[in-house]
């Protein structure tokens, strides 16, 4: 037989099948007792254990006094029907009734659900004076013929009953506890077998046959019911265990799909995001199953939308390049945080949707998100929200700010365009109306065209004629717009039914999955787990007669549902891959039976060595056999517990292991793993314990046994010894063959059941046909009764205790394995739902950001960042309309863009930052290790990180001047970047003369401004999160394009002296009037008509030579670097 053993060898960490291996044990581990007691205490399970322990025991309450009454009333039945001389029995059948009763109306007071709970000492007293009650009609019984006139001797009836019933049935807190009540029952009976068997037994033999068969009789059902108690308890613990962990990943889930959801939804609208969200889980499927789709860029349709009756509110902070200049990064952010916050918040309240800022810039819309025939209210209203807002800010942090307002209303195009870094943005020519309304507009005041003006109650504010200027624009002149100006509103602002929703936005804003265990950070969603962890332990389902269930009645199963699936007769799952799965899991539980095994195959071997046994050479060398192989078996299953033990007491790490060690772990992994192996193991066990018995019954002389018996019988004599064996030893060996069929955990209900039934049926078939005479004249349970019967209630008494115990116990087990595989689901789910978050949020936010985002922002930390040098590019494709024809195009421009941003993702990343309109933003530099300031959070996680490099730690501090000048490269990378852009255009345009491509044509040029300098950034903002730059250098950068030539890249004096040093030709253009800094020098970068950099002589290279991945039409990056290796 082939067993798929070499595919668990990963599990052991073997390198080698024949060289040193390492051993990987925590797995295992958790399946310890003591692991799973010390977790459930750790995590704060000990109370639910307890309370559901309490549930657990009485469900084994209500089954035994089934299986009681069964019993009480066979056997009363099996006295009554064939018992020889009826008077003699009718004592019998009343103490055992009696008892009974007696038994079962002091074990209800379990059912007392708050008073067991007020004292749990009841579970324990009931139960002791249950057992004693049960001990007591044993004895009674006993005494009471042993001193009548027969002076019969007469056998236990409940000393295996008793035992099976304290560990397996009786409410009893601890093992301890039922392991002193199952020893103290089984001394009694110890101390009964010496009272009434001495007169039978030769007083030399008591002690060298009797006394010690006894004790190993005794033992060997203590160790069983150990095993059963503690297996029991394993597995209720481990299933507590996976229930808190899936009622917490459950939690988590929901927050993070609620983070995911809300998230999206406020950056893109739900008819968007949800397509969106439905792609990123589809690859990441895809790449899970071994396919290579990449998922860095989100590849679909364009997803443009047309919305009509819309309103959009253009604001613009007066003075802000004056503030983005003059002021430090951390009071910058302070302020732009705290003012748009306050924007997003009235927004919020007014039901409008940000759009995005665009530094001084905010702009939104309302009625995009689903219609409002308030829309243009809300527009105005929250206008002047802002004003208010902003004149509060100005106040408190000493600041000459002020707002200039623009709304206007009409129709627009709204979507998201490109694959990278995804921005819900709008278009169209009534957006671009209320942007020059804004530009046209007064300082504290609203803007409105005669069109938002018709939606409006007049009455409600100051209306004004709109400056002159306004009226000769050129574009409200060929749209015939008319404007009004609106100084104030007459009405309170603030609606107080809007504050709760404010606040519950605020506070309900994507939380940190790692803060879900925190304490004191996130105290309201740790007590939504535990109330919901309780209620989930209150659902728990307990062992019910579901067998009468399925029988009487069709239940309806729910995939959700605590109670598995699965059939009432032979505990199977109904779902066939489940059953397999559960059949085929690992068996970390499989050393406990090896080793129960082992134990009481020695302890048998002590039964056989009876005195009225006849020796057996045969069956001497079959025990030899058993005993060594069940002996290497339980050392191959302990050998990986024992390494790690010793690992543990010698405090060894990660040890090697020798050639030998290696093949034990090899073996050891292959039986858990291997259902198949464990299944042969476990028959070998049972067949070689079948063996023995009916090595021991056939081998018996029963014409020789006849003979003595009848001889003694006629001529008084003792009989002689050794002829045949003792049939209760013989009875008492077959009860423990039969449950230890039952105490391979893992190995198939129906398997177990069907060899203890056939077990049980050759040893009756033997007792009552082949054997009777010899059992015959044993000793009966009862007077009068035919032994041959008592032997055979004993058997069916068992097989019916522990079979019943069995389908508890895996029942226990198949809702332990239901609950892994929902917690491996919500596992696999979560890790999903993270992934799409990190997706997300790459295409959101630069990826350096995002830790600091999750860890830190999540809690409204502020957040921000300050460098030295930074590249900033703006780059503008002229001559588009904006209709939908042109937003196609725009659509499939701006993807091949974001294509490029791949092949720059090595040392010095390009960041894009933003599209508005036709205009492309990013950024090189924005590199945490480069920062000069950060905020402390971000700073101190980045300098504890081992990973960063020594120089990219100096960077990080300050560094010193040479270290500064090597960030120079940042403009020469973006500068090529910028070529790629226009080279990319380029090859669009080419694209006109092949139609059948799926691009479509473009005739456009582009424009492209660059700058370098000192850049602050950071996140502002309540409702969503947006990582954007400030300083001179982006302004510069703007100006540059604005004032530029089509297809050149426009550069400052300073950008143009970096790039010459890297070879790269800059012609002076001459003096340029740039907005804010006058007349200054600017320089054109010198590009040849293939689109390539014109040289000139370097006097520096490029630190990273070769990027590893080219662009198919070529990078100019590379070829520069190529051009300055072949540079002497």
């Amino acid at each position: 037989m082939s067993f798929s053993i070499g595919k668990s060898v990963s599990a052991a960490n073997a390198e080698d099948d024949s060289g040193p291996c390492h051993l990987n044990y925590d797995k295992e581990r958790k399946w310890d007792p003591y692991y799973l007691k010390d977790q459930v205490k750790e995590v704060g399970l000990t109370k639910d254990f307890n309370l559901y322990q309490i549930r657990l025991w009485r469900s084994y309450l209500s089954i035994f006094f089934v299986l009681h009454i069964l019993v009480t009333i066979g056997h009363c039945l099996l006295l009554l029907v064939f018992a020889e001389i009826r008077e003699m029995i009718y004592i019998d059948v009343a103490v055992y009734s009696g008892c009974a009763v007696l038994l079962l109306s002091i074990l209800s007071i379990n059912f007392c659900d708050a008073l067991v709970a007020r004292h749990n000492w009841v579970m324990l007293f009931s139960s002791a004076l249950g057992a004693s009650i049960l001990l007591s009609a044993d004895i009674i019984t006993a005494t009471y013929h042993y001193h009548s006139n027969t002076k019969m001797v007469v056998a236990s009836f409940y000393d295996v009953y008793i035992v099976f019933v304290i560990y397996m049935y009786l409410p009893i807190p601890s093992v301890c506890q039922v392991l002193v009540l199952g020893t103290t029952a089984s001394l009694i009976y110890m101390v009964h077998f010496i009272a009434f068997m001495t007169t039978e037994i030769h007083p030399k033999q008591l002690l060298s046959s009797g006394l010690i068969i006894d004790a190993a009789h005794y033992m060997c059902l203590n160790l069983m019911g150990i095993f059963y108690r503690i297996t029991t308890n394993m597995m209720v613990r481990s299933s507590f265990l996976d229930r808190h962990q899936y009622v917490k990943e459950e939690l988590w889930l929901r927050n993070a799909k609620w983070h995911e959801k809300v998230l999206v939804d406020s950056i893109l609208p739900p008819q968007i995001s949800k397509s969106l969200q439905s792609e990123i889980r589809r690859r990441i499927t895809v790449v899970q199953q071994g396919l290579r789709v990449p998922i860095t860029t989100l590849q679909r349709s364009m997803a443009v939308q047309i919305h009509p009756e819309v309103s959009i509110l253009y604001a613009d902070v007066v003075n802000y390049t004056r503030l983005s200049t003059t002021l430090n990064v951390e009071t910058l952010i302070n302020i732009l945080h705290d003012l748009y916050g306050r924007f997003d918040k009235a927004a919020l309240m007014f039901r409008v949707q940000r759009i995005k800022f665009l530094g001084d810039c905010y702009y939104c819309v309302a009625g995009i998100i689903e219609a409002d025939p308030d829309h243009a209210k809300n527009c105005v209203d929250l206008g002047f929200a802002m004003i208010s807002d902003i004149q509060e800010v100005r106040e408190i942090y000493d600041v000459d700010i002020n707002m200039r307002i623009g709304v206007h209303s009409g129709t627009i195009f709204a979507g998201v365009l490109g694959e990278a870094k995804l921005q819900f943005d709008i278009w169209g020519t009534d957006a671009t109306i209320a942007d020059v309304l804004e530009s046209t507009g007064l300082p504290g005041c609203v803007h409105v065209s005669s069109r938002t003006l018709s939606y409006i109650d007049e009455e409600a504010y100051e209306i004004e004629p709109a400056p002159s200027w306004a009226a000769e624009h050129p574009l409200l002149i060929k749209y015939q717009v008319q404007s009004y100006i609106l100084r104030s509103y007459r009405y309170t602002l603030i609606d107080n039914k809007f504050e709760e929703n404010i606040r519950f936005y605020s506070l309900v804003r994507s939380k940190s999955p790692t803060n879900l265990q925190a304490k004191n950070e996130n105290e309201t969603l740790e007590d939504v787990f535990r109330e919901q962890l309780h209620e989930e332990f209150q659902k728990m389902p307990v062992f019910r007669w579901i067998f009468l269930e399925g029988l009487f009645r069709h239940r309806q199963y729910d995939a959700d549902s605590n109670i598995p699936n699965i059939s009432p007769v032979c505990l199977t799952y109904r779902d066939k891959d489940m059953e397999n799965l559960y059949l085929n899991q690992k068996d970390y539980i499989f050393k406990y039976s090896m080793l129960l095994a082992y134990c009481i195959a020695c302890l048998l071997v002590i039964l056989q060595f009876d005195s009225h046994t006849a020796v057996c050479y045969l069956c001497t060398t079959v025990n030899t056999f058993v005993l060594v192989s069940f002996g290497i078996l339980t050392f191959i299953a302990w050998y990986k517990k024992m390494c790690w033990s010793l690992n543990q007491v010698r405090s060894r790490e990660d040890p090697t292991y020798n050639k030998f060690s290696c093949f034990m772990f090899y073996l050891v992994t292959g039986i858990q793993h291997t259902v198949a192996v464990r299944i042969g193991i476990y028959l070998f066990i049972t067949i070689s314990h079948g063996i023995i018995i009916a090595l021991i019954m056939i081998l018996c002389n029963q014409n020789s046994y006849i003979l003595n018996e009848i001889e003694a019988k006629v001529f008084h004599y003792e009989p002689t010894e050794n002829e045949c064996f003792n049939p209760w030893v013989i009875t008492n060996m077959m009860s423990i063959f039969i449950c230890m069929a039952f105490t391979f955990i893992n190995i198939p209900l129906t398997i177990k059941t069907l060899v203890a039934f056939l077990l049980s049926l050759g040893y009756l078939l033997l007792i009552n046909r082949h054997l009777a005479f010899v059992f015959h004249h044993s000793y009966s349970s009862s007077p009068s009764l035919p032994a041959e019967y008592a032997h055979t209630m004993q058997i069916l008494i068992t097989i019916l205790t522990v079979y019943q115990k069995e389908r508890m116990t895996t029942f226990a087990s198949k809702v332990n394995f239901k609950w892994r595989q929902e917690l491996k689901k919500k596992q696999i789910d979560a890790a999903l739902t993270n992934q799409s978050i990190t997706i997300l949020l790459h295409n959101i936010l630069p990826a350096h950001v995002i830790n600091v985002y999750l860890n830190s922002l999540a809690k409204h930390e502020l957040y921000y960042e300050n460098y030295q040098m930074v590249s900033v590019m703006f780059a503008m494709l002229m001559n588009f309309q904006m209709d939908l024809k042109n937003l196609r195009i725009l659509n499939d421009i701006i993807t091949e863009f974001d294509i490029l941003l791949l092949y720059y993702k090595e040392y010095y990343v390009i960041e894009k930052i933003k599209v508005v309109g036709c205009t492309y933003m990013a950024a090189c530099g924005l590199d945490l290790n480069f920062a000069g300031s950060v905020s402390i959070n971000a700073r101190r996680s980045t300098i504890n990180d081992p990973t960063k490099s020594k120089a990219q730690g100096n960077l990080l501090m300050g560094g010193d001047e040479s270290e500064l000048e090597d960030l120079d490269e940042v403009v020469f990378v973006l500068a090529s970047f910028a070529l790629d852009l226009m080279r990319t255009l380029s090859k669009c345009k080419r694209r006109q003369e092949e139609p059948l491509e799926s691009i479509s044509v473009c005739n456009g040029s582009i424009t492209i401004g660059l700058s370098s300098g000192e850049v602050m950034a950071g996140i502002v903002g309540a409702s969503q999160p947006h990582y954007d730059i400030w300083g001179d250098a982006v302004n510069m950068a703007s100006r540059m394009q604005s004032t530029g030539l089509a297809d050149n890249i426009h550069v400052s004096e300073e950008s143009a002296i970096i790039l010459k040093d890297f070879g790269v030709k800059c012609n002076y253009r001459g003096l340029t009037y740039v907005k804010g800094r006058g007349e200054m020098p600017t320089y054109l970068v010198g590009i040849d008509k293939d689109y390539s950099f014109i040289d000139e002589e370097a006097s520096r290279i490029p630190s990273r030579d070769l990027r590893n991945t080219q662009i198919s039409f070529g990078s100019a990056y590379s070829k520069q670097s190529d051009r300055s290796k072949a540079s002497p």
